[in-house]
């Protein structure tokens, strides 16, 4: 009888801790996860501000020089493009698809200008100024929030993989994500440039 005792405290004891370990994983499981997801929402801030900046700086340079239609014309289309993709569900396609958009609004943008270097007058003008600082500002957080993104990603792949976290995850069902990679051939995504 006493040993009947002694294997149950044990096989107790061994669910206890397998109980234990489950929810300590399942607890650092999802605070990985929520920081991917906040990750993201930084990424998407910086968008939306680029988003945001680039009207007033075609304004400017609207209201100060005599512009090539085409020019403000890719601007506006990118613009529109990039501010009707936002990707509320995390998945490698919808982050594809939003750093295509923004990639074409950079491109569209650092077009402008390299218009803009044509007119002296419209580069030295205080509001162009303003402007062209608050859009460097803002590409540098937006390679900060895509840099720190993937760090929060690569820290939530590296505990769903290891072991034997990677048991908890699986029966849990946690599963590696992507962050942003380069095109092919791409050294990095494009970047407005002053």
């Amino acid at each position: 009888m006493n040993s009947k005792r002694v294997t149950g405290y044990i096989v107790g004891a061994v669910i206890l801790l397998l109980v234990i370990f489950l929810i300590t994983s399942y607890n650092a499981l999802v605070k990985k996860e929520e920081k991917v997801k906040l990750q993201w929402n930084e990424v998407q801030s910086a968008y939306q501000r680029r988003t945001d900046l680039v009207p007033s700086l075609v304004n400017v340079v609207k209201g100060q020089a005599n512009f090539e239609q085409t020019t403000l014309q890719q601007i506006a289309e990118a613009r529109s493009k990039a501010g009707q993709i936002t990707a509320t569900e995390l998945t490698p396609e919808n982050v594809n698809r939003q750093t295509a958009a923004q990639n074409e609004l950079a491109a569209a943008t650092n077009q402008l200008i390299a218009v803009v270097e044509k007119y002296p007058e419209l580069k030295g003008a205080q509001a162009f100024r303003g402007l062209q600082t608050q859009l460097e500002g803002t590409e540098r957080r937006i390679k900060f929030a895509r840099k720190d993104f993937n760090d929060a990603i690569a820290s939530y792949n590296s505990s769903v993989r290891s072991f034997p976290t990677n048991l908890a995850a699986g029966m849990l069902g946690f599963k590696a994500k992507e962050g942003f990679q380069s095109d092919a051939g791409a050294d990095k995504a494009i970047e407005i440039k002053f």
